[in-house]
């Protein structure tokens, strides 16, 4: 049977191999990293840089003697009786040279001579060593990280590279990408700075940790460092909404029917929630209560702004409120720049529609008047309808007739009547929003017409205050021109009437 078999050769140890050892137990203690896995880098990389010079003399083996501190290169030859390649193969009488139990078939491995690495190889096996620590390192840093991701990390900022943060970790860095990254945020060099562990990168080059400023979840691991009832579960953060940089807003719940959760998560004086707030320089954070009911958590998340009213739209899929607010409120509701309903509406998973009672008032006349138009009834039936939530005439057939001749206050016959025109109104195309946008025309054309009769009065009591004006004007200056003698008899006749002379 074949047998595979090294056969050294005693040299004296190469200078580029001396203390091998020792710079490897250093750089393990440094890095982290363990020797073995070093070791196995290096000869890795011996073996690429003999393979890219050597590779025609057939298969080649490195292997690091611990007792001499040395890579040992090995090139193996199969013994055979007709010698086609030497570079492979070798005769019986060469292979006991080297072995006296040497067989045929057998595959002897001779130590080449060091001395023959040339720059070229010796730069290989360099860079073939770097890439294999840097890939060992990467390693113990994955391993080291991979169960921290959803944690908040803290580093020191070091540089910043095309926009992107690079922050020391200690025996690795972080990076938070530009599009993680608060608008309006800035770090210099040397500044701590908190990010939440959102990606771990195993491939690719440069930092493997991605943190980030926006993402909803720094805020939520930030009141679990601030808040011992968050940390605990006694307070529970069941949804976070946010615009990073500017407002967030978080729905809590309790476990402990004893414990206040929008009090535990502000603390004494607003001293919780502050710190949060500094952290994340200035942001505005909104803390509501949690509520099963869909109505009542909408109208928590709205807040500040009261709510006189919610509408729900129940239909499939089609998750949407109507919330109706005081006039003075509207502005209130909605916030700059739509920022309130929209964080609103993220938080609790609704689509909302804010309204003023006006607005709210104006929409069911006209909803009102679209209704009496279309099935022919008088304004009391369409009132009817309207506030059964029948707001249009599709609504009607979509109930059904069984569904709404149910409905109380009237008469089954009429609503049976009711509901053919409404069926009869869908056949036909008519559909409420026509008649609604018809009614809006004409509004617009009425307030047109008054708005233009408003402004030819204008423009008639401004002519005629003119012409008043220009008429007291010529008047005054033909006073002015009379003769001088005149003027004199007139201011005698004025003093004779005052003081008659005696």
């Amino acid at each position: 049977m074949a047998t595979r078999k090294k056969k050294p050769v005693s040299r004296p140890i190469a200078p580029m191999f001396l203390e091998l050892d020792r710079v490897l137990e250093q750089v393990s203690k440094d890095k982290g990293i363990p020797k073995e896995r070093l070791i196995e880098a290096i000869e890795s990389a011996f073996l690429s840089a003999a393979r890219k010079k050597w590779g025609h003399l057939g298969e080649l083996e490195a292997h690091y003697n611990r007792d001499t501190c040395e890579i040992e290169l090995f090139q193996f030859k199969q013994v055979a009786e007709t010698i086609e390649d030497p570079n492979t193969q070798m005769t019986l009488t060469e292979a006991h040279e080297l072995d006296e139990e040497a067989q045929m078939g057998d595959s002897l491995g001779v130590k080449m001579d060091p001395s023959v690495f040339g720059r070229i190889a010796a730069q290989t096996a360099k860079q073939v060593i770097i890439q294999k620590m840097r890939d060992a390192e990467r390693d113990i840093v994955y391993e080291e990280f991979k169960d921290r991701v959803g944690e908040i990390v803290t580093g020191i900022v070091r540089r910043f590279e095309k926009g992107e943060m690079i922050i020391d970790l200690g025996r690795t860095e972080a990076m938070i990408p530009r599009s993680e990254q608060i608008p309006g945020e800035h770090y210099r060099p040397g500044e701590r700075v908190q990010g939440y562990f959102m990606e771990l990168n195993r491939e690719g080059r440069g930092p493997q940790i991605v943190l980030s400023r926006k993402h909803p979840n720094l805020v939520r691991r930030l009141f679990e460092m601030e808040v011992t009832e968050v940390a605990e579960g006694i307070v529970e953060i069941k949804l976070v909404a946010r615009e990073a940089g500017v407002r967030t807003k978080i729905a809590v719940y309790s476990r402990a029917s004893d414990v206040d959760p929008v009090g535990a998560c502000v603390g004494m004086k607003g001293s919780r929630v502050q710190t949060i707030v500094q952290e994340l320089k200035g942001e505005k954070i909104d803390i509501i209560q949690w509520d099963d009911d869909p109505a009542r958590f909408v109208c928590n998340a709205i807040a500040p702004a009261e709510v006189v009213k919610v509408v729900i739209h129940g239909k499939e899929g089609n998750r949407s409120m109507e919330v109706v607010v005081p006039d003075d409120q509207l502005s209130l509701a909605i916030g700059r720049r739509g920022q309130n309903v929209r964080l609103a509406a993220q938080l609790t998973g609704w689509n909302i529609d804010v309204l003023s009672e006006t607005k709210v008032e104006e929409l069911a006349l006209r909803h009102r008047k679209a209704l009496a138009q279309i099935l022919v009834v008088d304004d009391s039936t369409a009132l009817i309808l309207y506030s059964h939530h029948y707001r249009t005439s599709e609504d009607i057939v979509e109930a059904g007739l069984a569904e709404f001749v149910k409905l109380p206050g009237m008469g089954e016959g009429t609503l049976t009547g009711i509901y053919e025109k409404a069926a009869k109104a869908k056949e036909s195309g008519v559909t409420t929003a026509e008649v609604i946008a018809k009614i809006v025309a004409d509004e617009q054309a009425v307030r047109e017409a008054e708005e233009a009769a408003l402004r030819e009065a204008k423009a008639q009591a401004e002519a005629q205050a003119q012409a008043e004006a220009q008429a007291q004007a010529e008047a005054e200056a033909a006073l002015g021109d009379r003769p001088a003698e005149t003027a004199t008899a007139t201011e005698e006749t004025i003093e004779e009437t005052i003081e008659p002379k005696v």
